[in-house]
């Protein structure tokens, strides 16, 4: 009876220690059952010049990896490694190899094999293999200028025309100052491309460069050759008043939310003339940003745009203004419209026809309409004592869409007339003279066309 009491806790212990080493195994992360992982970004194409950035990744740990390039033609491993260290995460930036820049298949594919640590499948671990399909094209887009505006005047525009081509085309665009993108539109035939860029007014330089990329990541690039204009804006000092701050800046400290609580008269003028001019600035550079890049542009026909009849300049484009409070410097700005003024709430007209884009208050600018016109070019209306039009509307030109007057950050009866080119302000002189249209926009876009056709 005691040897069959022991046979039977022999054999209890005996599967207790089967399930205990089942659980222990099951459980253990020295067992674990994931392979490793593996990823690498990409779109399908290489350029054969960038390495590919690979990341393998696994909890037990990477014991090996392997990458290699694999051609109807050929197959190379470009990595092999065995990890003394075994790490959960590893990070490869592969190169191509020398050779590879000079073979001619057109499709490869890279094959990633990798092992981790793991005790399980028989102390052999876990293996992970994954293929990466990728299309090679060694060869940059194509960019030719077709045409542009001879000259380009400092806080003024002008207008480029130029062909892109590439099997594999991703984007492409004109870069201006401090990397601003300025978004061609489809011009005239397939292929062709227009859009006016602008120098910034408070840049002392500009330079404009048509920029294509492809998918593999080849870049092209061909400098616009535009004559820069050098032009003097005034600078004016001007000395803040008990008066100015108490009246008409401590009536716009109660409308603004960045002057609430704000009690000291200079704070709130810093304050409105600095952030509060941002805010308002930032929102007009947002809607006149806008552009559609896919609608086609065969023509391009403006008005000289006048849009005060009888209208005196009052205040000028480009103004840099500096303020002081008992010779003391207290804050700056630039004055970025052309400021007109006649008989109050005077008619505004508009020459030309387009988008009413916003119709509505906007701080310091008051009441401000906003007409987009094709091509990325937007005017805006800025103090208006009322509006006439709505968002969304199409007007036609000598449309009538607001009356001037003094709303905002505004002394007297005025109209703030401002002009764009995809969100900088530009010199609205050049817009209102008919040689300057002539010249720098409705001859180019003719003699493109002549071109073209000839191509």
């Amino acid at each position: 009876m005691r040897k069959k009491n022991n046979n039977s806790f022999g054999l209890l212990f005996v599967m207790l220690l089967v399930v205990g080493g089942g659980l222990f195994v099951y459980f253990s992360s020295l067992f674990e059952r994931n392979a490793p992982t593996i990823s690498m970004p990409n779109n399908g194409f290489w350029n054969l010049k960038k390495p590919l950035q690979i990341e393998i990744d696994d909890e037990s740990g990477i014991k090996s990896y392997k990458v290699t390039l694999k051609s109807a033609t050929t197959e190379k491993v470009l990595q092999y490694e065995q990890l003394i260290s075994p790490q959960q995460k590893v990070s490869l930036s592969v190169e191509p190899p020398r050779s590879a820049y000079t073979m001619k298949d057109k499709d490869i594919k890279i094959v990633v094999e990798a092992s981790d640590t793991s005790k399980w499948n028989f102390m052999n671990g876990n293996a992970s293999r994954k293929e990466f399909a990728l299309h090679i094209d060694k060869r940059r887009p194509q960019v030719s200028i077709v045409t542009n505006s001879y000259k380009i005047s400092k806080g003024g525009s002008a207008l480029v025309i130029f062909k892109v081509s590439d099997e594999n085309l991703d984007e492409f665009y004109i870069e201006g100052n401090n990397k601003k993108k300025f978004i061609a539109q489809p011009f005239y035939k397939d292929g062709y491309y227009i859009s006016l860029v602008a120098w910034p007014v408070i840049d002392d330089t500009f330079k404009a460069t048509v920029i294509a990329k492809d998918l593999a990541g080849n870049v092209a690039k061909e400098y616009v050759p535009l004559y820069l204009k050098e032009k003097r804006y005034r600078v004016s000092k001007i000395n803040l008043s008990d008066k100015f701050l108490k009246g008409k800046i401590a009536d716009l400290a109660e409308e603004f939310a960045l002057t609430q609580g704000v009690e000291e008269p200079l704070e709130q003028f810093k304050i409105i003339n600095e952030d509060v001019r941002a805010k308002n600035e930032a929102l007009i550079h947002k809607i006149t940003s806008v552009i559609d890049s896919e609608k086609k542009i065969k023509n391009f026909k403006m008005n000289k745009m006048y849009p005060l009849k009888n209208g005196a300049v009052v205040a000028h484009f480009g103004d840099h203004r500096i303020y002081y409070y008992e010779g003391e410097y207290v804050s700056e700005a630039y004055h970025l419209g052309l400021d007109m003024a006649s008989n109050a709430m005077a008619p505004i007209k508009t020459q030309n026809g387009g988008e009413v884009v916003f119709a509505d208050y906007n701080g310091i600018y008051g009441n401000m309409p906003a007409i987009a016109h094709g091509l990325g070019l937007y005017t805006i209306y800025g103090h208006c004592s009322s509006i006439k039009v709505n968002r969304g509307d199409e007007i036609g030109k000598n449309s009538v869409i607001a009356n001037t007057g003094k709303s905002g950050y505004a002394m007297g009866d005025h109209l703030h007339f401002g002009v764009l080119v995809q969100g900088i302000e530009v010199r609205p002189q050049e817009w209102m003279d008919k040689q300057w249209i002539k010249l720098n926009i409705t001859n180019i876009i003719k003699n493109a066309k002549k071109i073209i056709n000839r191509d």
